[in-house]
């Protein structure tokens, strides 16, 4: 993040440039900088490069693409929508909005699009919020052959029995999978019967602790659809990772194989890593990052410049919120 505008910044007063790496130039050159700036790089904008629309794509899919102004697809979703149409366990690591939800549900829509085969699919990601988002985007396609509901702690009871009977889309969540679904996999038996795809999206958060229980659970879900017919692909979708295709084989204890090449447009990108400074050379101990990043984001406020900060948590984000208003308040109130 590289706000610009006048701000106070940890004991710094930035001067607005247009070029927001001047900002980063203005802190260096400021005579309290203490070496925070660890690294700095400006990358080109990228153009798109994209492949035409299959041709064999169902019509009804490729008239609502159309409708969507989607007429080609960037080179790296055409090459996911290849690998798993042949069957090929598939991870796509590419940056954001980079289109990658494309990657998987163009694929599970042509399935679940195909009558006499009576497929199903199964997504989970590792929020509920997640898996209702993309719910909405489903069901924005309009696609009559395509039957999505959510299965959360949040389903009523009296719409889970009809969800496993008329659903061949469902969305989910690790925990849910592990609970609720796969406990009673006789009465899911007829979806997981036929189950083609399973979608596991933002892969990359699946590590740890929590990443090891996930992966168990995808083994268990591999093992009853082998017990009921099925031989799903596996379609996953991750941020952009130096080892995508060995986290990805990992979690789900098959082979996998990456798509990395983002074909997708981009404009120019500068960052910066920026290091609170050391408060106490003794014990190593340095300024909060929080507040650090409460300063950048005050920073940004104050130049006009719309600005995102990410946390590590909910609580974490309540105060770096605190912290840059405060800030804000005390230069400009008028901003508050």
């Amino acid at each position: 993040m590289i706000p610009a505008g006048r701000s106070p910044v940890g004991p710094y007063h930035v001067l607005v440039r247009s070029d927001p790496v001047d900002l980063v130039d203005d802190l260096t050159s400021d005579p309290g900088y203490r070496g925070q700036l660890v690294h700095l790089e400006r990358l080109p904008a990228r153009p798109a490069r994209t492949v035409s629309l299959p041709e064999d794509l169902p019509p009804l899919l490729r008239s609502r693409l159309e409708a969507r102004g989607i007429g080609e697809l960037w080179t790296h979703q055409a090459a996911a929508l290849a690998l798993t149409r042949d069957g090929t366990h598939t991870v796509v690591a590419t940056g954001t909005a980079s289109g990658k939800s494309l990657c998987y549900l163009l694929p599970v829509f042509e399935a679940l699009l195909e009558r006499s085969r009576r497929a199903t699919a199964l997504y989970f990601a590792p929020t509920k919020a997640l898996a209702q988002d993309q719910l909405r985007t489903v069901r924005s396609f309009a696609l009559a052959g395509v039957k999505a509901a959510t299965y959360d702690g949040d389903t009523p009871t009296g719409e889970r029995a009809r969800i496993r009977r008329t659903a061949n889309l469902v969305l989910t969540n690790p925990d849910m999978l592990h609970q609720a679904i796969l406990p009673n996999h006789e009465r899911w038996a007829p979806f997981i019967g036929r189950l083609a795809y399973v979608v596991v999206d933002e892969a990359h958060t699946l590590r740890g602790v929590f990443g090891a229980h996930v992966a168990v659970v995808l083994r268990r879900l591999r093992r009853l659809a082998r017990r009921y017919g099925a031989d799903p692909t596996f379609v996953l979708a991750s941020a952009t990772l130096g080892n995508p295709a060995e986290l990805a084989g990992r979690l789900v204890g098959l082979p996998v194989e990456a798509v990395t090449g983002d074909g997708s447009p981009r404009g120019p990108l500068s960052f910066a890593l920026w290091e609170p400074p050391l408060l106490d050379e003794t014990s190593a101990q340095r300024r909060s990052s929080l507040i650090e990043s409460a300063d950048w984001l005050a920073a940004g406020v104050e130049g006009g410049v719309r600005t995102l900060c990410f946390t590590r948590s909910r609580r974490a984000a309540e105060l770096v919120a605190t912290y840059a208003r405060r800030r804000v308040v005390e230069v400009d109130r008028s901003l508050f």
